[in-house]
Parts: structure tokens; sequence; C-alpha cells
């Protein structure tokens, strides 16, 4: 028996090909001799016109047949949507009197509706990959309990379709113990561990599939990253190379492969690989490494093609827009330098590094913040040692998981919303700040709260809105801390609008009146740059100066260098503006944006593999 889809020989008896693990079909009989064959009788003979009169009838019926079925299909989809309409207007009755008789809080409905939405929908795509690739994981099974190995994958399938991804798997881990062998079932695992960010158990995963099957491509690639995230470039390289070598015309091999030498130094290398990358998908993360490496070796003309390019295919690329800043800088394009570092600017709007109120509130403000105790606290040290190695979604998934357990403590709350601040996750951070608010914690780390909350505000452009907060947190506010935290928010604001500046100079003045020793380099830079948006270049430079001597942050350094350009000091522009992209751990930003194409590429991976079986 010959397989339909390879056309591999099997056994009369097996049912699925031993090569491609499709599921065999029987499509014709060997012919007996003493079979009689066919003779065709009077009665049975007719023209050809006949047949074919015969046919279109048929085929008229059945378009008659799909044109009532596609007729009954459209008014039940629209019935449907009548049906939905209803539900969620019933919905919104029901939320807006539960909020008048004040048994819940507008903003946890919201919260919790977007968190069961996005688990669902993961459980959904989860389910659709586990369809896809279910028959192979069952044809690949090799041992004497295949009945218990099928039931682990029934369970599993019934616990996605039943949104439960912890339990389905749970059930798939259960599987996989019964058949070490079943890569496809490791590498699934190995992905969804992948997915959520827990790199250790998926890297497990992916060593076994390629113990058992050492060209795997999915593996080669995953493990790649996975070495390169932990900071394992050396192995990191091997894997990768290995993925090169079997699938050359593969755009992710190529591009991990680059960014690693990148990572180590090995500019030539790197433009190698990435110059291949970006000639199979012009993916604007590696036009952007590739760029950066044309500037480093001082090959200016095509860095700034790389990353006009870049900026054309991601509009909203800050890092791209600040190097393309230093490259025109370089060929002393003046105008050109300032209009792309302003778009940086304006892409990037967080100012304050809240981490160092947190800080200074846990230290030299002699107020200690809300101790964390018990496996919450396991999971918050966790979480503060992945930080330091810069492995922020890691750290955010340990956060969570100790939000689960302690929920309303304010410093576990504090702790997620400024990564989440880090991480431009605005939606997150107002319903996170505002339920620390309403917990009333105390006024040193309301003030923080509010102030985050500002931040997330200002980042989607809501001005106002944020204006509205900053009054309310100066009103409620007694100590000179939350008045200067109020005053130097509003400022801000009030420099991006550009509608009072004069009012913003007067915020930012009494912000740097008021503030303590330990935070003064903040306000001083919002009046710098309040400065620079009025036009006194002079004032700005001194005042941004003055904040970097105290605490240089890549923001400042930004603000210098480009109050630096507009006064005319070229030069020195040009080596603080450099200075600034060095401080920024601009590295760290691709990584994240390369963790996420990675994570962006599972229906890639699943076209590269059934390529590679054709």
């Amino acid at each position: 028996m010959y397989c339909q889809v390879c056309g591999a020989l099997n056994r009369d008896d097996q049912e699925y090909c031993v090569r491609c693990h499709q599921k065999l079909l029987v499509l014709s009989g060997s012919l007996r001799e003493d079979d009689d064959g066919y003779e065709e009788t009077i009665e049975e003979s007719f023209s050809f016109d006949e047949h074919l009169l015969e046919r279109i009838s048929i085929l008229e019926e059945a378009v008659k047949r799909t044109a009532e079925t596609v007729r009954q299909l459209l008014g039940a989809l629209h019935k449907q949507e009548k049906n939905i309409l209803v539900n969620q207007t019933g919905l919104s009755a029901l939320r807006e009197l539960l909020e008048q008789k004040h048994y819940i809080a507008g903003e946890e409905w919201n919260e919790l509706w977007e968190s069961k939405m996005d688990y669902q929908l993961l459980a959904l795509e989860k389910r659709e990959r586990f369809l896809a690739i279910k028959e192979r994981i069952a044809a690949l099974h090799h041992g004497d309990k295949r009945k218990v190995f099928l039931q682990h994958l029934e369970d599993a399938e019934y616990a996605l379709f039943a949104f439960d991804v912890e339990r389905a798997v749970g059930s798939l881990e259960a599987a996989f113990k019964l058949d070490r062998d079943n890569y496809e079932l490791a590498y699934f695992l190995g992905e969804t561990h992948f997915n959520e960010a827990d790199t250790e158990q998926a890297l497990a995963c992916f060593a076994r599939v390629l113990e058992v099957k050492p060209d795997h491509y999915e593996g080669l690639v995953y493990s790649g990253v996975i070495h390169y995230e932990r900071g394992d470039h050396t192995r990191a390289e091997d894997f990768l190379k290995r993925a090169v070598s079997i699938y050359p015309e593969s755009f992710l091999p190529h591009f991990s492969l680059g960014a690693v030498y990148a990572g180590q130094g090995n500019l030539a290398l790197a433009v190698l690989f990435l110059e291949r990358a970006v000639s199979i998908d012009a993916v604007p993360q590696a036009l952007f490494l590739l760029g950066s490496c044309y500037y480093e070796m001082g090959k200016l003309a095509p860095a700034m093609e790389t990353l006009q390019e870049a900026v054309r295919h991601d509009p909203a690329f800050e890092e791209a827009y600040h190097l393309l800043g230093l490259a025109y800088l370089d060929r002393h394009w003046t105008r050109k330098a300032l209009d792309a570092f302003r778009q940086a600017q304006r892409l990037n709007p967080k100012k304050l590094q809240y981490q160092d109120l947190v800080r200074y509130l846990s230290g030299v403000s002699g107020t200690p913040l809300p101790g964390v105790h018990g496996e919450a606290e396991a999971w918050f040290k966790k979480g503060e040692e992945l930080l330091e190695r810069d492995n922020f979604k890691q750290a955010l998934t340990c956060y969570r998981r100790a939000l689960a357990i302690d929920p309303e403590n304010p410093t576990l709350l504090m702790s997620y919303a400024l990564l989440c601040l880090h991480l431009n996750r605005s939606q997150e951070i107002e319903a996170v700040t505002r339920k620390v608010l309403d917990l009333k914690p105390g006024e040193m780390l309301e003030a923080t709260a509010y102030a985050a909350l500002l931040e997330a505000l200002r980042s989607q452009g809501k001005f106002r809105e944020g204006n509205r907060i900053g009054r309310l947190l100066l009103d409620e506010g007694r100590s000179s801390f939350t008045q200067s935290i109020a005053y130097y928010e509003m400022a801000y604001n009030l420099a991006e609008m550009e509608e009072d500046l004069d009012e913003a100079l007067d915020f930012a003045r009494r912000s740097v009146e008021l503030s303590p020793d330990e935070i003064k380099q903040f306000p001083l830079a919002a009046l710098g740059w309040v400065h620079y948006k009025r036009k006194e270049f002079d004032k700005a430079v001194d005042f941004l100066s003055r904040s970097n001597d105290l605490g240089p942050s890549p923001t400042t350094m930004t603000h210098l260098g480009m109050a630096l350009l507009a006064s005319g000091e070229e030069d020195r522009a040009r080596n603080v503006l450099a200075r600034a992209r060095a401080l920024g751990s601009r590295g760290e930003a691709l990584q994240e944006k390369m963790m996420e194409c990675m994570k962006d590429s599972t229906r890639l991976l699943e076209r590269v593999r059934r390529g590679q079986r054709k």
C-alpha cells in the first residue's frame, strides 16, 4: 500500500504512513482475474448530449441547494448578530445598575473583562494549534499504553474547548511522560512554555525535541533564541548556525544569528546574515539592527537608507528615529537630525524613572513600604532578580503570580505598575494604579501611584486628563514631596501641549523648589525642557546639564543634546546624544522585540514545516 501524499510503501495493516505520518486511505483494490468485465446493455446506452444534460441538471440542483444554504446561513448570522447586540445591551445595563448601587467599580469590571477575554483568546489559539498537530502526535506514539496516551490527548482537547489552558497543559505533560520520544508533543509543550515566558521549561522541551530529531527547524531556532536571551551567545550561535545550514531560505535563523553576532560585536558577520534576513523579509527589527551595524562600522549612507526603510515599515520605531538622528548629525544635516530626535521624543514620552521614587520612599523617606510575605514573597524576589538581569517579560509573569496570591498588596501592585510603565502597557497601569489608590496605602505611595497613572495617560496623549489628575493630587497632597510630583507632571504635560508655557514654567520652578535633594534632577530636567519649548535654549542647556550632573538618564541626555543642537553646539550635541544611546540600553529593547518576533512567528513555522515535508 502506497501513501497518497509522499508515495512511501507501507504494510497493508498500517494506519499511518511510516514516513510522513499522514492517515492512509485505500483508494482502490486489486482486480482479480475471475472478475467479469462490464458489458453495456442497450438500455444503458445513451448519447453524449443526454449525458451532458443530465450532468447540467444535477449541477443546477446543487447550485440551488447551495444558494439556499447560504441564504439560511446569512439569516442565522444576522440573527446571531442581533442576539449579541441584545446581550451586550443587557450586560451594559447590568453594569450600570451595579455601579449605581456601588456593588462594583467600573475599573474592576473592565480589568476583569479584559483579562478573561485575553485568556480565552489565548486558549482559542492554543486549541487551533493543537488540533492542527493532534493527528501527527498520535501517529508518532510508540509504547504499550496507547489507549491512555490518546485519552490524555482527548482530555487536553476538551480542556481547550473549555478554555482551561492549565488543565490542557497538565494533560499533555502526562501524555509526554508516556512517550518521551514524541517530538511533536515536546515541541508543542515547549512552544507553550516559551509563549508563557517560562524559558527554562521551554528549553528542556526543545532539548528533547533535538535529541529525537536533530534537524528540527523550530527546535533549533527556539533553542538559539532562548540561549541568546539568557546571555549564552556561544550556544545560541551553535544552534542558529545549524538552523541556517539546514534551512538557508528562512528569515528567522538569519535574523537571530545576525543579532547574536551583533551582540558579540562581530559586525561584519552580523551584517552578512542580517542582509540575507532582510532580503527574505524586510522586518523593521532586522532593518534597525542592520542599520545599527552599518552605523557602528561608519557606513553612514547604507545606515541612513536602512533606518529610513525601518521607519517606513514601522512609523512608531523610536530607537530607529534616534539612531537616524545621530546618522544625520554625523553628516552635519542639523535640521533633519533635530526632526528625527523630536520624532523619537514624541514616541517615547516617559520622563521620570519612578523606580527611583520607590527606592526613595523605602529608604531616605523613612517610610518603609508594606511587606510581602509567604509564597508571594518568593515570586516577588524572583521577579526582582529577573529585573536585575533585564528579563522583563519573565519578571512580569512572576509579579502576576505574586499578585494572584496577595492581590491587595500595595508594594506588589506598584512594582507591577512600574514594570508595565517600562513596557508601555498603559491600560494595565491605569487599572493597577487606581486599585492602589483605592487601598489608601499612605501619601507617599499614593503620590507615586498618581504619578505612574499620569505617565500612562501622557503616553496615550491624554494630557488634559493627566493635568486634571495632577490638580487632584495637588489638592490632596500635604507634603512637599507630593506637591513636587504634581507640579512636575503638570509642567511636562503643558510643555508637551505647548499651549500655556508660562504656566508650565511656573509649575516647573515650584517643582524644583519643593523637591527633596534625592530626586532634584527630575524637576530640573522638566524646567530645562520647558525652557527648550519656549526656545530659550541657553537656559535649557543650563538646567538640563545640572539635571544630568545629578543623575544621567537617556531622556535627559537626549533633551540636552537637542537643546545643544538647537543652540548651535553641534559637536557637543553629537557626543551627548551618542552617550544617551549607549546609556539607553537599546540593545535590550531590540532583544525584547526579537522575542516578540519569535512569538508572532508560529504560523510561519507551521508553513515551513509543511513545506519541508513536501
